[in-house]
């Protein structure tokens, strides 16, 4: 669960009159933040305040839009993230519509448990996040190469030019090893790996998509990374 240190106030001065509901609400968003896809704008049962969710972020505003809020509501009488489970309505894919067969796929344990990554060679998170992933268990994490960091494109092919792509990935990530390939292969599936983090509008590494189609940007422990696991665990 995120800590309350992630609920920020952003007091940003949208209008001074006074709001007729959701539609004056969308119309004065569509004029705020013309450059943003507008997906919904509903009253919420909390605080008077109105859920306006665009296609990468969800905020919240007040009747006269005043004030815009972004971050995290919790209920303190079961502390359920309200917000997070409400993006998870709003955003979350289908884990089955990414192409897995352009993964570096790593089975740990049973490999039950499924977590994709999209991760660059040179980031220093993705590192991070990969020394998490070795204590992992029971799971199959799919690596997508995504290099969008200076340099990373001509390690990203070496890597997927490797006779055994898992160990020059483990050996460059975990172990600092510089990838070395034999000789130039057909790297296309690179370029689809980027053309499918554009769609997702992933820019960032590295990202985590879970089971449940929750997407979460950012390195995570490993106790994260389980509590996570199990949430999008299908449930007997």
């Amino acid at each position: 669960m995120k800590s309350l240190g992630y609920f920020v106030l952003l007091v940003l001065l949208l209008a001074n009159s006074a709001c007729a509901g959701e539609a004056a609400i969308r119309a004065e968003m569509a004029k705020k933040f013309p450059y943003s896809k507008l997906i919904s704008v509903s009253k919420t049962p909390y605080f008077g305040l109105y859920e306006v969710a665009f296609d990468d972020q969800l905020v919240y505003t007040d009747e006269k839009m005043t004030y815009l809020f972004s971050g995290n509501i919790l209920d303190m009488h079961t502390m359920k993230n309200l917000t997070e489970a409400r993006e998870k309505q709003l955003y979350a894919i289908n884990f089955d519509t990414l192409p897995l067969d352009l993964a570096i796929k790593n089975v740990k344990g049973n490999g039950k448990r499924k977590l994709a990554v999209f991760t660059d060679p040179n980031c220093q998170y993705c590192k991070k996040l990969e020394k998490e992933l070795v204590d992992l268990t029971n799971a199959t994490v799919y690596i997508f190469v995504l290099p969008i960091l200076p340099g990373s494109e001509e390690k990203a092919k070496a890597i997927w030019c490797s006779p055994d792509r898992l160990k020059a990935w483990e050996d460059h990530m975990l172990r600092g090893i510089e990838p070395q390939s034999a000789k130039a292969c057909d790297t296309s599936a690179l370029t689809r790996i980027s053309t499918q983090a554009e769609k997702l509008k992933i820019n960032v590494t590295p990202t985590l998509i879970f089971a449940d189609g929750v997407i979460k940007p950012g390195t995570l422990t490993l106790e994260l990374l389980e509590e996570h696991l199990a949430e999008a665990s299908p449930k007997n």
